[in-house]
C-alpha cells in the first residue's frame, strides 16, 4: 500500500469499534483484492463500485461497498466511487481534496445541489481498468 493512502484514514469513522487494518490479521480473500484494484486506479482516474467487482469478476457494487467501509481506509478509498459521481456522504469534503489535488475532472454543482458539492465528472474520470492484463493476474 502506498505511503500517500495510509495518510488517511477514509470513510471508517462510524466504525470506531474496529481495529485498525494492520491489527486485524489478515483480511478476507475478497478485501484484499477489492483494495489490490483500489491501489490500481491512476492517481485522478476513479472506478465504481460495480467496476471494481466487473474487474474483479466476483461480486457486485454492493460487496465493494461493504469492503471500501471496512477496509478501504489505507488505500485510496476516494478514488472508488457511485456511478453517479455523487461524492462519498459524511466524507465530500476530504474527497474533493484530494481529487484536486490529484485534478480528477469535476462538475460544479449546481445552485440547487445539496451544499454545492461537485460532482466527478464521470465521462472523463472514469478509469476502464486497461492496465489489468499486465498487472493482475
Amino acid at each position: 500500500m502506498s505511503d500517500e493512502s495510509l495518510a488517511d484514514d477514509g470513510p471508517q469513522e462510524h466504525l470506531e469499534h474496529l481495529e485498525p487494518l494492520g491489527a486485524l490479521g489478515a483480511l478476507p480473500e475478497y478485501a484484499e483484492r477489492v483494495l489490490e484494484v483500489a491501489e490500481l486506479i491512476p492517481r485522478g482516474r476513479v472506478m465504481t463500485y460495480g467496476d471494481v467487482a466487473e474487474w474483479l469478476e466476483e461480486g457486485g457494487p454492493r460487496q465493494v461497498g461493504r469492503v471500501m467501509a471496512l477496509y478501504g481506509g489505507p488505500v485510496p478509498w476516494w478514488r472508488v466511487v457511485r456511478a453517479d459521481g455523487v461524492l462519498l456522504p459524511g466524507h465530500e469534503l476530504r474527497a474533493l481534496d484530494h481529487y484536486r489535488a490529484e485534478g480528477t475532472p469535476l462538475k460544479e454543482a449546481s445552485r440547487a445541489a445539496e451544499g454545492h458539492v461537485p460532482r466527478i465528472d464521470m465521462k472523463r474520470a472514469r478509469w476502464d481498468g486497461g492496465q489489468r492484463a499486465e498487472r493482475h493476474t
